[in-house]
Formats: structure tokens, C-alpha cells, sequence
């Protein structure tokens, strides 16, 4: 099994509660690490190397939304970023 060392400095959500910030972070960081566990590296980044930024641009989230769904939707988006 191959070691992922995965440092994320910070993630800018905007239009988002405050208050919802922890659990969209823990479900953003359980997500993700689920993904990269099953899936694993997309090939493009699979032989090592940094991405200084990763920009998610914008996407939809629905009205009255749980923060752990939008922290699962961020980690989609984000591991579908990985690969491009």
C-alpha cells in the first residue's frame, strides 16, 4: 500500500455559515480521504509531486443544504480536480 501525504493549507468556501465551517471541514476531510483511499492517485499525479492550488471554482449547493453534504460535495469536486 503507497503513503499519500496530503497537506491542505486552507479551503475558502464563500457564501457559506460561519458556524457550519467545522462540520464542512470534517466532512470534506472524511470524504476525501475516502476516495483517495479506494480510488487512490488519479495516474496524472500518481508518480509523486505537489499542486500548489487547486481551484474548485464555483458550484451549486441546495437550499437549506446539511453541512456534511456540502463537505462531501467539496470532496468530489476537489478529487475530481486532482486528476486534471
Amino acid at each position: 500500500m503507497n503513503k499519500i501525504e496530503l497537506h491542505i493549507e486552507e479551503l475558502v468556501l464563500h457564501g457559506m455559515e460561519i458556524s457550519d465551517r467545522y462540520l464542512i471541514g470534517e466532512a470534506f476531510q472524511q470524504e476525501l480521504t475516502r476516495l483517495l483511499t479506494e480510488k487512490g492517485l488519479p495516474r496524472s499525479i500518481d508518480q509523486g509531486g505537489e499542486i500548489p492550488r487547486i481551484n474548485a471554482g464555483r458550484f451549486e449547493v441546495q437550499l437549506g443544504a446539511k453541512p456534511e453534504i456540502i463537505g462531501v460535495q467539496i470532496a468530489h469536486i476537489i478529487y475530481g480536480k486532482l486528476g486534471e
